[in-house]
């Protein structure tokens, strides 16, 4: 059982506004600025990609007896940043494809 031209020529504008979506999602994310604090002293900035764009320190982080920690402290806001940009993007790219019910093509993303 085909698909008729009708149905077809449906699907592929779906397709077609789908990709424009996901295009303007794709730069609304690079505009979008998420923020993560650790320890109170490291605040980092990510975008909606997981790139970093800024990081700060507070001076009473920088302790020259313990760089352990506040190697630690900035580990663990550049891995938070990642992942809430990543749990950002997915969702956004969630509600595009979702909407598409096309068997055997799951999410797309």
């Amino acid at each position: 059982m085909g698909l008729n031209p009708g149905n077809m020529q449906k699907m592929m504008k779906q397709m077609q506004k789908m990709q424009a979506d996901m295009a303007k999602a794709q730069d609304e994310l690079a505009n979008e600025r998420l923020t993560v604090e650790t320890g109170g002293v490291v605040t980092a900035i990510f975008n909606g990609h997981g790139e970093m764009q800024s990081i700060q320190i507070a001076p009473e982080a920088v302790d020259p007896e313990d760089v352990g920690m506040l190697e630690d402290l900035i580990l663990a806001a550049v891995r938070e940043g990642q992942k809430k940009s990543q749990d950002l993007a997915a969702d956004r790219m969630g509600q595009i494809t979702g909407r598409l019910n096309i068997p055997g093509m799951p999410g797309l993303f």
